[in-house]
């Protein structure tokens, strides 16, 4: 079983820590040893979910959207990054220069298609901008891939 994740960034602490146990408790649900973690591994859930399919003896798969994508990314995030990547057993990239909103779209279209199922961390509004989560979960519906919302009752962002 293949697994995508997509969600928001910039999460409060309070909702970070209901979607980690969200997604851990996803992961869980899953026959392991069966399991392929698909994720751009950005900071935030999809981070959060690599790690959890890790931690369960999963494995990882990464999209990389753009070659300067890493260096977009937060500071604090690269050692994070750096040892998802180091862990993947494959390795995808769009063959975009520039981390922008169209190469995080194209990144998250070649996840889509790699997986069965997509996992949106998503509080059902419009993308804040092109390539945002809502942009992926209508990709992925559009394209027949499944998706399952997790967001904790009541959360903001």
């Amino acid at each position: 079983m293949r697994v995508g994740i997509t969600g928001h960034r910039g999460l409060s602490t309070d909702v970070e820590q209901q979607v980690r146990a969200m997604l851990d408790e996803a992961v869980h649900g899953f026959n392991i040893a069966d399991l392929t973690g698909v994720s751009c591994i950005a900071d935030g859930p999809d981070s959060w979910f690599a790690q959890a399919v890790l931690r369960h003896g999963g494995r990882l798969e990464v999209v990389i959207p753009a070659t300067e994508y890493r260096a977009s990314l937060p500071e604090w995030h690269h050692p994070v990054y750096d040892q998802l990547y180091g862990s993947a057993v494959d390795i995808h990239e769009t063959g975009m220069t520039e981390s922008t909103s169209e190469a995080h779209q194209a990144g998250s279209e070649i996840l889509v298609g790699l997986v069965d199922e997509l996992i949106a961390v998503w509080d059902g509004k419009p993308a804040r901008g092109y390539g945002g989560t809502a942009d992926v979960v209508e990709y992925a519906e559009r394209t027949g891939v499944s998706v399952r919302i997790l967001w904790p009752e009541g959360a903001s962002r």
